[in-house]
């Protein structure tokens, strides 16, 4: 029962992010993105990415803290396609769900020694990972903007996902 409620939870959950990134999301973005330094440029690049990119971003984004929080807003946002979303969100919930249910039923209280170890070295490679994702992205963010820039012509707007 927990697993199936856990599951159920995340991905409604997932599902009001994703309607309230492709309902306000982009509109919000456009207008305050500047101040944190989201240029067009990296608004399409945020886009084509994501494009390219986004049923990962959902599915394993269930498994990372920040994530977790963000991968439904940024696909709403990116305006990807509402059954692909589901599918992904569906997959990553319900594997996230139980990964957690049926570690908390077979280690118990045991879980407590496991989790901590484990999960800050899962930390650790999620930060040094996200590090790198920002090193590469900088270090070849004039050639993504340009590719971005080819598959988006023009300024920004909304686009629908063509997948």
């Amino acid at each position: 029962m927990l697993i199936a409620f856990a599951s159920a939870g995340a991905i409604l959950g997932d599902n009001v992010g994703y309607w309230i990134g492709r309902e306000i999301g982009f509109r919000v973005l456009l207008r305050y993105g500047s101040y944190i330094g989201l240029t067009e440029g990296r608004i399409k690049l945020g886009e084509y990415l994501f494009q390219r990119h986004g049923g990962k971003i959902v599915f394993f984004g269930r498994f990372i803290a920040l994530l977790r929080s963000l991968a439904a807003l940024t696909a709403g946002l990116n305006q990807m396609s509402w059954p692909r979303f589901l599918v992904f969100n569906a997959a990553g919930g319900i594997l996230w769900a139980a990964c957690y249910g049926l570690a908390a039923f077979y280690f118990g209280k045991r879980i407590e020694t496991f989790t901590r170890p484990v999960g800050l070295a899962l930390l650790l490679i999620g930060t040094v990972m996200f590090l790198g994702l920002l090193w590469f992205i900088r270090r070849h963010e004039a050639d993504l903007v340009t590719k971005a820039e080819r598959a988006f012509p023009g300024p920004v707007h909304r686009r629908k996902f063509r997948r």
